[in-house]
């Protein structure tokens, strides 16, 4: 996992950026956002250094709060590259949200829908120019009662196959602890908590590359999500349980 690094961010200023942070909303978003979790949060993050300094990139990790994308993203954004997400198209219809989200020139998806896919078009485009997408495999914010990832889609898998850019996993834990449950909720800042990130090597894939059968997209999802849990068990210090939580069954289930 590497060293992990409890760095004094407000001494570093941020570093010099790739699209889309050349737009002044995000920088200025990045910055505040930084402010905050430094005088609420205690930051501790590896050195990053399986991260492309530029090109083409999948972000991938575990999605247990709303905080994900602040801290995941602020850690990305500090260690040199500016992520585009993937969000629910919901939040773009959110007040003050729905307006960040715009100007930042992240990707809104239409999940559980015939369009959903249509959010992999302008996710493929942003790769082909040589930005960072970053995206939550399982859809969503996790729903098994212990908070490891659930069943991922694989909509990260046809990304990734397609274009051939690397995937960089990345796992997160402590968000939980400022914005817990799947509700928006004011967060709850006080007494300071620890928020963690590391990442890891790339995803091992191309020996898939160019595939578009159903089989290819299931044994790429599955060593993503193997990397990001293998990541997310030394945040923890815990073995994962036998099985993967299927939402759709609200039950853990193994893999045949």
């Amino acid at each position: 996992m590497g060293k992990e690094l409890d760095r004094n961010r407000s001494q570093q200023p941020l570093r010099t950026p790739s699209a889309p942070g050349d737009g002044p909303v995000y920088r200025r978003l990045a910055a505040f956002a930084g402010v905050v979790l430094r005088a609420t949060s205690r930051e501790v993050w590896d050195d990053a250094a399986a991260l492309p300094a530029t090109g083409g990139m999948l972000l991938v990790s575990n999605h247990v709060s709303y905080a994900d994308v602040l801290a995941v993203g602020r850690y990305v954004i500090w260690s040199g590259r500016w992520p585009r997400y993937l969000g629910k198209a919901e939040l773009w219809s959110t007040p003050v949200v729905g307006w960040f989200a715009r100007k930042c020139g992240q990707i809104p998806v239409l999940r559980n829908t015939a369009q959903a896919r249509d959010a992999l078009a302008p996710a493929q485009a942003a790769l082909e120019r040589g930005e960072c997408v970053g995206i939550y495999p399982e859809g969503g914010r996790t729903r098994d009662p212990d908070l490891w990832p659930m069943t991922a889609r694989t909509g990260v898998a046809r990304l990734a196959l397609s274009t051939g850019v690397p995937v960089i996993p990345t796992a997160n834990w402590g968000t939980h602890l400022i914005m817990p449950g799947r509700r928006l909720t004011w967060p709850r800042l006080w007494p300071r908590k620890t928020i963690r990130v590391v990442m890891g090597d790339p995803v091992p894939l191309s020996d898939l590359y160019g595939r578009t059968d159903v089989e290819a997209m299931r044994i790429a999802t599955d060593r993503i999500m193997d990397a990001v849990t293998t990541l997310l068990e030394g945040l923890r210090g815990e073995t994962r349980p036998p099985g993967v939580w299927d939402p759709r069954k609200g039950e853990r289930v193994t893999k045949a």
